[in-house]
């Protein structure tokens, strides 16, 4: 049966969980010390880490794994029950365990770890008690911190679940950026869905060629310029030397500085006012890599250009707005 609540109850209820667990989270700086280090060696050097829990605890342990399978560290998931009845033949020589466990005293997982021990597993676990026998039979534990639920009976997992993803990310994160996992290495394990499509569009998928490239002789005079931009309605274009390099790149916004400064007429070759050598990208780029360059100079145009230096395509930034990646 509902109780009653005013609206004012129910804003205060959900307002006082989230800023519970953003306190949990926030005390993770603390746990993050020399044990955290020591963990994430161990990471690095094991050829997988297989993390085990049960319950809240597995649900967030089924989540870091994923997370850190696909962020260069290889990870399974494994349920301690199964694994006492067959499944620990999935574990290989040198697998670092992951063992989650907020009470440290969950039963299953328990009777799992000191097997796995004498098999000489090395085991690191996250836990709210170090006092524990899960982490008493860990090698490294790292105690979470968390002392109380953000639920009134303080018994819902929820401050302490909070902090235990965030310090699996924690773990994730800086195992990635040890590994030198980049984000093309992170595009080669998303193939699928929209975010795989983001992260494998390359720059050859979305700039405008052809037609619909401008590219103009640098020593042509402006007026001509101008009709070429003209035509593509980009508000930019390529300017070539003698051999079909990119030499510079003339837009919009360079013509009304020119006009402002009254020093040009329609007559001016455009090698005189145009931007030489201009900011570039390559047609294998990762589309991603255009809108990140676009968005930090604050341009509107990017050619694109060849091996050779020719201009091959340009990409417009509505062109990225359009895959959504502005």
């Amino acid at each position: 049966m509902n109780v009653k609540m005013t609206d004012a109850a129910i804003l205060s209820r959900g307002r006082s969980v989230v800023k519970a667990e953003a306190a949990a989270v926030a005390g993770l700086k603390r746990a993050i010390g020399r044990s955290f280090v020591e963990a994430v060696r161990l990471a690095a050097a094991a050829p997988r880490v297989a993390v085990v829990g049960v319950g809240k605890s597995g649900l967030i342990g089924r989540k870091i794994a994923a997370t850190l399978a696909s962020t260069g560290t290889p990870s399974v998931f494994l349920h301690p029950v199964e694994c006492l009845h067959g499944d620990i033949g999935m574990l290989s020589k040198g697998d670092l365990i992951l063992a989650l466990s907020h009470s440290g005293e969950t039963e299953e997982t328990n009777k799992l770890l000191p097997y796995l021990r004498r098999q000489g597993f090395r085991i690191v676990s996250f836990t709210g008690n170090v006092s524990s026998r899960l982490a008493k039979c860990s090698h490294i534990a790292i105690d979470l911190g968390v002392r109380s639920e953000a639920c009134p009976y303080n018994i819902v997992p929820t401050s302490s679940t909070a902090a235990m993803l965030a310090l699996g990310d924690a773990l994730a994160i800086t195992l990635m950026e040890l590994k030198g996992f980049t984000s093309s290495n992170f595009a080669r394990l998303h193939p699928g869905g929209s975010l795989g499509r983001l992260l494998n569009l390359s720059v050859g998928d979305i700039m405008r060629k052809g037609r619909g490239n401008p590219v103009i002789e640098a020593g042509a005079p402006l007026s001509r310029a101008l009709k070429v931009m003209t035509s593509t309605k980009l508000g930019a274009v390529s300017a070539v030397d003698g051999k079909g390099r990119l030499a510079g790149f003339f837009t919009d916004g360079d013509l009304r500085r020119c006009l402002q400064s009254g020093v040009i007429t329609l007559s001016t070759p455009l090698s005189a006012v145009m931007t030489r050598s201009p900011l570039r990208i390559g047609p294998e780029a990762p589309a991603m890599e255009a809108a990140a360059m676009i968005t930090s100079r604050k341009i509107d145009n990017l050619p694109v250009v060849d091996s050779r230096g020719r201009p091959v395509g340009i990409v417009d930034e509505r062109d990225l707005l359009k895959e959504g990646l502005l």
